[in-house]
């Protein structure tokens, strides 16, 4: 329906709730939120965008809601506020009412004609028909999460056409999803799919915000995904097909919410919208200095979630992703932030309640990045019961056993039982435990294995941004070498990583990309590449690593070697090469090889099928490994590029010893 241009006398007092624009089939109702603001104006602008018609004060205000009803206007409407108060930086208010402000609420942006120009929204008005689309129904233990970015994974696939690349649209093309669905993934994370804005500095450099961590509409799919141009309901309905065609594959989607910062930055940022209505009400301010803002986040600013009509706006976009979007759960970027009180992290924070009593929200996915840049911020094994966190004691741990030493084996044994010293301790299940080895953030798999130091020039930042320490290793030779044994021995960590990954107690996580040998040319912060330096490059894809990786995750289905349940001594044992249990001294050896007995594993998926025995061998030499009394029928050993012998006769059933190639793991099965 096209916009009406409405007269200002048009104008009535109208609704306090629910927040933002709502078309009646008769005309709008604004309610936007400020606690201190004397005035506000909404602003009407033809339906391009670019000439103010009216400015019109909202003359209802209830409480610390404006609003106001506009007779006549409907779907289509171009609007923006403005806020009239006191600039008084120093008591930590920043009005300003010849700045134009965005609708947080606003369900549509328009483009900008240069990227310092305030962005307009539009009204918007859809009844979402979900009516036979059924989300999957995983078990927490059959999750195998993939993290990827929209554009990255599909914008050089071959076999997606070329119109559809990049997209929200080519995620959902049959050749992604068999990707997916190969290396049995049941759920995707993706990187942030908001509308987001890129900071000036970067578009002073030629460069962008690829990542997307630099949210600006937190209603609205970020239009630059989508194959469909220049129209905002095409875009949301391309979403939604993309997450309806996912789901009829049975795989989840995850979204990656970052509700810690706005794109408004510090003090010296762009006024946008959140800092223009109230700046004092939606931001966490230094109490002894409020003209500056709190930084737990590192990107200059924090949202206050303190504030109920700030958990209000992250509850309205959380329900707004799952009840409209049909999104599974969400991915919660610098967690912490989001539960400071005024003494720092509480695990009781009101966002936590407000989530756990939510109808919609209760039963969904929820991971949390268990850290953010301010003091206490680290709080792995801290979150509510039920939540997911990503566990970088697994990633930086398992780093150390298989390519840089200086993890014991009692080390090893904790990641690879879910970080029972954290989880179990806490009371927490062992899924609670989100395992991963790369994620979007650091080295791919393959430069953790090929590149001494990170070589994040082309980032602008003088090789000074990214991980300093990453626990990788380029195996003698800095870069890429035709040299064979190096390049065995990279191929080796690969598999042998991923392999780790994959048969670990606890969620696992794949970085989009692991399976195919992606590289980004030593950049470990390509946050602001998009270009050929992030896009997984499908052409060069390693097809016997996305083989080797299917294997494993065939294991991990049928076999589930840990279940979501804490072991005992009767259930898990561990010994040495010579089959002897491990001592005091034995847990705290260098000795990088040990024996996993796993009496009962997840899941029996046949008659003649029992016991599961990991042998893991992150030494420099191979290792004869002696067995438990029994017959054993080799399912994998990380040293063929597939995972198994090429001549089936080299798989036969092994009994007394087992020999293990260095840097290598091989899972054995008992047959009963």
């Amino acid at each position: 329906m096209a916009a009406v241009t409405p007269m200002a006398s048009s104008l009535q007092v109208g609704r306090a709730a629910p927040f933002g624009a709502q078309w009646d089939g008769t005309g709008v109702n604004f309610a936007v939120f400020s606690a201190h603001a004397q005035r506000i104006e909404l602003c009407v602008f033809d339906e391009r965008g670019e000439r103010e018609l009216q400015r019109i004060d909202l003359p209802g205000r209830s409480r610390d809601v404006w609003h106001g009803y506009l007779a006549g206007a409907a779907p289509g409407l171009v609007y923006g506020f403005r806020a009239h108060g006191p600039w008084r930086p120093d008591s930590g208010h920043r009005f300003d009412a010849d700045q134009l402000l965005l609708d947080p609420w606003a369900r549509e942006i328009l483009p900008t004609a240069t990227p310092t120009a305030t962005p307009r929204a539009r009204v918007v008005h859809e009844v979402v028909d979900r009516t036979g689309h059924r989300r999957p129904s995983h078990a927490r233990e059959d999750l195998v999460l993939y993290e990827l970015h929209v554009k990255g994974f599909t914008q050089r696939h071959p076999d997606i056409p070329p119109a559809l690349r990049g997209t929200y649209a080519g995620l959902a093309h049959p050749a992604a999803i068999a990707h997916l669905r190969c290396l049995g993934v049941t759920a995707v994370s993706l990187l942030p799919v908001q509308q987001h804005r890129d900071e000036p500095a970067l578009t002073a450099r030629g460069l962008v915000n690829y990542w997307g961590y630099n949210t600006l509409g937190f209603f609205c799919p970020e239009p630059r995904y989508a194959a469909a141009r220049g129209d905002g309901r095409a875009v949301r309905e391309e979403f939604r097909s993309m997450v309806r065609a996912l789901h009829d594959a049975g795989i989840e989607v995850i979204l990656d919410m970052v509700f810690n910062h706005t794109c408004e930055s510090d003090e010296h940022g762009p006024t946008l919208s959140w800092r223009g209505l109230d700046n004092a009400s939606w931001y966490r301010l230094e109490r002894d200095r409020p003209e500056r803002y709190t930084n737990e986040s590192g990107c200059g600013n924090v949202l206050d979630l303190r504030r109920p009509r700030v958990l209000q706006f992250v509850m309205d976009s959380l329900r707004f992703w799952a009840g409209e979007m049909g999104v599974d759960g969400f991915r919660f970027d610098l967690a912490p932030a989001l539960a400071r009180d005024e003494h720092g992290y509480s695990p009781r924070a009101p966002l936590f309640q407000a989530i756990a009593q939510d109808p919609l929200l209760g039963g969904l996915r929820l991971i949390a990045e268990p850290w953010d840049v301010g003091p206490g911020g680290y709080q792995l094994g801290a979150f509510p019961a039920g939540w997911s966190e990503w566990n970088d004691r697994f990633r930086d741990d398992m780093r150390r056993w298989w390519l840089r030493g200086g993890a014991t084996r009692g080390e090893f044994a904790r990641r690879l039982c879910a970080s029972s010293d954290i989880f179990h301790q806490a009371g927490r299940d062992p899924c609670d435990s989100l395992n991963y080895v790369v994620s979007h953030d650091g080295f791919t798999l393959r430069d953790l294995v090929t590149y001494r130091q990170r070589r994040n020039h082309a980032n602008g930042e003088d090789n000074r941004d990214g991980h300093a320490h990453e626990h990788g290793t380029d195996f003698g030779i800095d870069g890429e070498t035709d040299d064979p044994a190096v390049r065995r021995a990279r191929s080796r960590a690969q598999r042998a990583l991923l392999a780790t990954l994959l048969l670990s107690q606890g969620t696992p996580m794949l970085a989009a990309g692991a399976e195919i040998g992606h590289t980004q040319q030593g950049n470990n912060n390509p946050y602001c590449q998009d270009n050929a330096i992030s896009w997984l490059d499908w052409e060069q894809a390693d097809k016997s690593l996305i083989g080797f990786v299917a294997r494993v995750a065939q294991l991990r289905r049928e076999r589930l070697p840990f279940a979501d349940r804490w072991y005992d001594g009767a259930d898990v044992s561990w010994a040495d090469t010579e089959g002897q249990p491990l001592d005091a001294a034995g847990w705290h050896s260098e000795d990088r090889a040990l024996a996993v007995l796993i009496g009962r594993p997840g899941r029996d998926a046949g008659a003649r099928q029992g016991a599961m025995l990991l042998l893991v061998n992150a030494g420099a030499a191979p290792r004869t490994f002696r067995l438990p009394a029994g017959r054993w029928s080799l399912r994998l050993d990380s040293a063929w590029p597939e995972g198994l012998p090429i001549e089936p006769a080299a798989a036969d059933v092994c009994e007394g010893e087992h020999r293990v190639e260095d840097g290598c793991l091989v899972a054995l099965e008992a047959l009963v």
